[in-house]
C-alpha cells in the first residue's frame, strides 16, 4: 500500500501553523536579494549577477515547496542542488552571449528538469528509488501546479489592493505608499512576501487543493471525449488522403502535433488518475482516453516525419536539433502509452501508463538535466552539416544561406564561413566574406525561394545606377511583401533620415517608399527597411501593371504617374 492519506495527501506531510510565515519571510529575502544582485537595464549581464540572481530565485522556491516543520535537512541539500545547477546554466548563458545562439534552450532544459525532479523530491524518489508511489508522485505534480496557480493569483490580487490603497493615501496627500511601489526593490520584496504567504497557506490545505485536483481532473477527463472524436477523423482523414494533406495544410506542423499530443497526454492522466480506485468508472470516459492513449503515437510519428522531411530539405540548426530532441520525447511517451493496452490485452493497461509515466518522467529530467550542460555544441554540429550539404552539392551555392551560418550557428557558423572564404570557388568564397562581414542581420522574412524568384522577376527599376540595382534586388529579394505583382521601383532622391536612396516601389494601387542604401548590401543585397507609405486602393487611381510606363514628373513638387495619370499624393 501507498504511504498516503486520503486523498493522495502524503503521510509524511503535517500542517504547520507558522507555515506563511516562514515561507513569506523566506520568499521575500528572496525577492530582495534578486533585486540586489540584478541589473535589470543591461543588455548584457555579467555572468556572476545571472548566477546569482538565477540562484536566489530557483533555490529559495525549491526550499519553500519541500520543507516541513519537521523535515528540513533533505529540503536545504535540494534546494542547494537546485541554486547551484540553475546558477551554473545561467553563468552559461551568460558567457555565451553570440557564440552560442541557442543558449536561451540551455535554461529551459534547466527548468524543465527542475520541474520533473521537484515532485519526484517530494514524492521521496531520492530514498525510495523505483519503489516510489506513483501516487505521491502524480499527487505533487497537480499540487504543485495548483500551489503555483493559486500564489500567482494571490500575488495579482496583491498588488491591485495595494496600487489602490496608495491612490486612497494620495487623496489625503499621503504618498509614502505611491512612493514606494516606485522603488524595485520594495516590488521584488513584496511580491516574493505575498507568494511566499499564499504558498504557505495553500500547502496547510493540501486535503482541499486534492479534493480541488480531483474536480479539475473530472473536468478535463470530460474535455477528453470531443478530443478524442475529433482525432480519430483526423487520423482517418490523414490515412485516408496521405500525409501531404497535412504538408499543404501548414509549412509547420509539428508544433501544432505536439501541442495536441500534450493535450492528450494531459487527459488521458485526467481519467487514469492516481490509481485505479481513482481511476474514472464511466466506460465512455475510459474508452475516450484509451482512444487519446492511442493517439498520442501517431501524432509524435506524424512530428518527427514533419521534422524529418524539413531536416532533409533544410539541413540542421540548433533550433531543429532542439525540435528533434522534443520529438523524440514524444515519441517514446507515444509509444509507451501505445503498447501498454497491448500488453496483456486491455487487462490492467492503465497501471502500465502509470508505471510508464514514472520512469519516462526520470529519463526526460536526466535528459533535460545532460542538455542543460555544455557536453553539446549544437551550432557546431549544424554547421558541419550544412557546409557537408554544401559540398555535397545537396543544396546549390546561389540557395544556400550564408547570412544563417553569420548569425544562426554562434561562432562554429562564423567559423565555418571564414574557412568558406578561403574556398578556391569565387562563387562561395564571395558570398562567405560580406556574410562575415555583416554587422547586424539583415532585415528578412520567412519565404520559399520559388516565391522569391516570383517577386524578383516581377520587379522593374527606371534607373541605371548598379549598385543602387543590385540593392534594390536585394532588398525585394529578402522582404516578402514586395513585388508579389508587377512592380516598378523609382530612385525619389537622397535619403533625409539616414545614409541611402529614397526608393518607391509601385505595384497596383500601392505606393510604398523605402531607404536602401548601396553602400550596406550584404550577399546580393539584404538591406533594412526604413519607414514606408502604403496607399489605399481606390478605383479612380490608376493600377500598374507589367507594361505600364511608371514616371516621375514635376508637379509643383513631384508625384509618380501611371500611362500618364497620378497615383497616390504628392512626395514633395
Amino acid at each position: 500500500m501507498s504511504d498516503t492519506a486520503d486523498l493522495g495527501v502524503p503521510r509524511t506531510h503535517a500542517d504547520w501553523p507558522v507555515r506563511p510565515w516562514v515561507l513569506a519571510l523566506l520568499l521575500g529575502l528572496a525577492g530582495l536579494a534578486i533585486d540586489f544582485v540584478a541589473d535589470w537595464d543591461a543588455n548584457d549581464w555579467a555572468p556572476w549577477r545571472a548566477a546569482l540572481t538565477t540562484a536566489f530565485a530557483f533555490g529559495p522556491l525549491a526550499f519553500a515547496f519541500t520543507l516541513d516543520r519537521n523535515r528540513w535537512k533533505e529540503p536545504l541539500v535540494f534546494a542547494v542542488m537546485v541554486a547551484l545547477v540553475m546558477a551554473g546554466v545561467a553563468w552559461r548563458v551568460a558567457l555565451a552571449s553570440e557564440t552560442h545562439v541557442d543558449a536561451p534552450f540551455w535554461m529551459a532544459a534547466g527548468i524543465v528538469a527542475i520541474a520533473l525532479a521537484l515532485p519526484l523530491f517530494q514524492a521521496g524518489f531520492h530514498r525510495l528509488r523505483w519503489r516510489t508511489p506513483y501516487d505521491e508522485t502524480h499527487f505533487h505534480v497537480w499540487t504543485d501546479a495548483i500551489s503555483i496557480a493559486g500564489a500567482m493569483a494571490f500575488v495579482g490580487l496583491s498588488w491591485s489592493l495595494l496600487f489602490l490603497l496608495s491612490q486612497l493615501f494620495v487623496a489625503i496627500e499621503i504618498n509614502l505608499l505611491e512612493e514606494l511601489i516606485e522603488e524595485s526593490w520594495f516590488g521584488w520584496t513584496f511580491s516574493g512576501a505575498a507568494f511566499g504567504a499564499a504558498l504557505g497557506v495553500l500547502r496547510n490545505q493540501l486535503k482541499v487543493i486534492g479534493t480541488l485536483q480531483a474536480v479539475v481532473m473530472l473536468v478535463f477527463s470530460i474535455i477528453a471525449v470531443p478530443l478524442a472524436i475529433a482525432l480519430a477523423i483526423f487520423l482517418l482523414a490523414v490515412v485516408a488522403s496521405g500525409i501531404s494533406v497535412l504538408w499543404n495544410a501548414t509549412e509547420s506542423p509539428t508544433p501544432l502535433l505536439l501541442s495536441v499530443a500534450v493535450a492528450s497526454f494531459v487527459l488521458v492522466n485526467a481519467v487514469v488518475r492516481n490509481g485505479d480506485a481513482e481511476a474514472s468508472g464511466n466506460h465512455v470516459l475510459r474508452w475516450a482516453a484509451l482512444a487519446l492513449a492511442l493517439a498520442i503515437f501517431p501524432l509524435a510519428l506524424l512530428a518527427a516525419i514533419s521534422t524529418g522531411t524539413r531536416i532533409a530539405e533544410y539541413g540542421l540548426s540548433p533550433e531543429r536539433i532542439w525540435g528533434v530532441i522534443a520529438v523524440a520525447v514524444a515519441v517514446a511517451y507515444g509509444f509507451a502509452y501505445f503498447i501498454a493496452p497491448i500488453r496483456g490485452r486491455m487487462a490492467g493497461w492503465m497501471e502500465r501508463v502509470r508505471t510508464a509515466n514514472l520512469h519516462l518522467a526520470v529519463g526526460t529530467c536526466v535528459l533535460a538535466l545532460v542538455l542543460a550542460l555544455p557536453l553539446f555544441d549544437f551550432g557546431a554540429i549544424s554547421a558541419r552539416n550544412q557546409i557537408a550539404r554544401l559540398e555535397s552539392g545537396k543544396v546549390a551555392v546561389d540557395k544556400f544561406d550564408f547570412d544563417a551560418l553569420r548569425w544562426d550557428f554562434g561562432d562554429a557558423g562564423r567559423e565555418a564561413l571564414e574557412s568558406l572564404v578561403k574556398d578556391a570557388d569565387a562563387r562561395i568564397a564571395g558570398p562567405a566574406r560580406t556574410a562575415l562581414m555583416q554587422k547586424q542581420r539583415p532585415y528578412r522574412y520567412a519565404m520559399r525561394d520559388d516565391t522569391r524568384d516570383e517577386r524578383l522577376a516581377n520587379l522593374r527599376m527606371e534607373f541605371e545606377d548598379p549598385e543602387l540595382r543590385k540593392a534594390v534586388r536585394a532588398y525585394v529579394r529578402d522582404t516578402a511583401f514586395l513585388c508579389s505583382s508587377a512592380c516598378v521601383a523609382l530612385d525619389i532622391g537622397p535619403a533625409e533620415a539616414r545614409p541611402g536612396r529614397e526608393i518607391a516601389f509601385v505595384s497596383g494601387n500601392f505606393v510604398r517608399r523605402e531607404i536602401v542604401d548601396p553602400q550596406n548590401v550584404p550577399p546580393e543585397g539584404a538591406v533594412q527597411a526604413a519607414s514606408a507609405i502604403e496607399l489605399g486602393h481606390d478605383d479612380a487611381q490608376p493600377e500598374v501593371t507589367a507594361k505600364s510606363n511608371v514616371e516621375i514628373r514635376e508637379w509643383t513638387g513631384r508625384r509618380i504617374y501611371v500611362d500618364g495619370k497620378p497615383l497616390g499624393e504628392p512626395f514633395e
